[in-house]
């Protein structure tokens, strides 16, 4: 097993430090390097929030527990750290307020809206690495009324200044902070509900796969710019593209120029074939942007107590541990992968599955597993290398 450095870094593969996350490449692979200079895989969980503890099913559990926000992150930092994660993911999640549904696939979910982002204070509560979003527009694939910005407008060059000058006043000189997610599972692809960015609205497909790249080219220019500006320290993460849904070429190439990683959520078939198939895709989208890869999320999911609608190929949690696995060592040894980030922490209503029950309690025989997996990554990957 490896020696963990502060950060969960390798201390047995050592770069030059800078006291800041950023990307190395060697003749191997790429690597993420820690403030400290060591090499870095970032092992995250996704959607890791208090208000999955805030139901009326177990609101006393997070009274009698934790108490205060302080207190749960300090536990949740505990937790994660014990089972060989290293990195707080995306931190936003859907709160629905009915029982017994699964956003995704079952019912009519009553929204409450989504968590509010973590803030500095709570980042240094945790004190572990983090990513963080600044979320340029609401032009997300899952959401049913998206707004699209003018690109191209005086106005949306102001809000993106504004935007990265309010975000990274309070984390441009974070140890801990290793770079910027854009907006989650962006509609780059047109909307289900028929809504398009305005210049390309009436187009048809040719037309709107020529004119797409010019205002990619202007979206990523325009926040980059600004991010950087306020904030040079710090890697940009891009969007978190729809990898299940595809990424259009033209967005990939227009991103090249101003975006650190290419980051894709990807939820891959619980067989050999899904495996493949999700390398694959990753191998061809890494070679049009020439950039390192994150998945920036992948899960899983098998009937539970709370969710006994939310079936898949998967029959239990040992079933689970053993998909995360499988599906991270198809990609782990691929010289352009960085990581990945786990979705999601604790089972909820709404997206139905998590690292832990609805109660609060880890499902052992998915964690077990899975905690010796990532706290031998490093092991694993020079053995495989």
């Amino acid at each position: 097993m490896s020696s963990f450095s502060s950060y969960g870094g390798d201390e047995k593969q050592k770069f030059h430090s800078t006291g800041y996350f950023r990307i190395e490449q060697t003749n191997e692979r790429w690597w993420l390097v820690d403030p400290e200079g060591n090499a870095f895989v970032t092992i995250g969980v996704n959607h890791a929030d208090e208000t999955n503890l805030k139901y009326d099913h177990n609101f006393d559990i997070w009274k009698k527990k934790y108490g205060s926000r302080e207190n749960w992150i300090k536990g949740l930092s505990k937790d994660l750290k014990d089972w060989g994660f290293n990195t707080i993911g995306w931190t936003g999640d859907y709160i629905s307020g009915d029982w017994g549904v699964a956003l995704d696939w079952f019912g009519d979910p009553i929204n409450l809206g989504h968590s509010a982002s973590w803030s500095a204070a709570d980042y240094k509560h945790a004190d572990m690495p983090y990513c963080l979003q600044i979320r340029v527009d609401a032009f997300e694939d899952w959401n049913g009324q998206p707004t699209y910005p003018d690109v191209f407008s005086h106005e949306f060059d102001m809000y993106c200044e504004y935007l990265a000058r309010s975000i990274c006043a309070d984390h441009s000189e974070s140890k801990n902070l290793i770079g910027y997610f854009l907006v989650d599972i962006p509609a780059w692809i047109r909307h289900a509900s028929g809504r398009d960015f305005k210049v390309l609205q009436d187009l048809n497909e040719e037309e709107r796969a020529s004119k797409l790249f010019e205002v990619a080219n202007k979206y990523y220019e325009t926040i980059t710019k600004h991010i950087r500006k306020y904030d040079p320290n710090h890697l940009i993460l891009g969007d978190r593209y729809n990898g299940n849904k595809g990424i259009p070429e033209e967005v990939l190439t227009a991103m090249k120029p101003y975006v650190d990683v290419l980051s894709v959520q990807y939820f891959t078939s619980p067989n050999q074939e899904g495996y493949q198939q999700m390398k694959e895709d990753l191998g061809k989208w890494q070679k049009i942007t020439g950039k390192p890869v994150i998945l920036a999320d992948i899960g899983n999911w098998c009937q539970t107590c709370m969710n006994p609608n939310r079936v898949s190929e998967i029959k239990d949690q040992s079933g689970r541990a053993e998909d995360y696995i499988n599906s991270l060592n198809a990609v782990l040894n691929e010289p352009w992968f960085l990581g990945w980030h786990w979705c999601a922490h604790l089972e909820n209503k709404a997206r139905g599955w998590g690292i832990k029950d609805p109660y609060d309690e880890p499902y052992k025989d998915f964690i077990d597993p899975v905690e010796v997996y990532n706290k031998n990554v490093y092991k694993n990957l020079y053995q495989k290398a």
